[in-house]
């Protein structure tokens, strides 16, 4: 069950921010284009970080925390997934935030 660590934290990430579209009603999932364009200068760049780190030598996954599904140049898939549920969670936060502000 340690191989599963990485994803059970980005499933907890998750849970505690996905509730924010229902209950407060942010519309980041509605605006999936958006989030989209928002996403992918940060999946690129981090993504791009990360190889140069891990080619250089600077940078490991502890194997035993991770799925093991290895993309190209050795990155794990949960990290890239980490780069996609982190913004998508701090979007999130960001709007419901606004959205709350705005209705006082």
């Amino acid at each position: 069950m340690r191989h599963l660590t990485y994803l059970a934290v980005l499933a907890g990430c998750l849970g505690a921010a996905l509730w924010l579209e229902p209950v407060l009603r942010v519309g980041v999932l509605r605006q999936w284009r958006r989030l989209l364009l928002t996403l992918l200068p940060v999946v690129v760049i981090f993504v791009a970080w990360d190889l140069a780190a891990i080619a250089a030598g600077h940078w490991t996954f502890d194997p035993a925390q991770t799925t093991g599904v290895v993309l190209p140049g050795g990155l794990p898939v949960d990290e890239l997934l980490f780069f996609v549920v982190v913004p998508v969670c701090a979007v999130l936060g960001f709007e419901a935030v606004r959205k709350v502000l705005r209705e006082e």
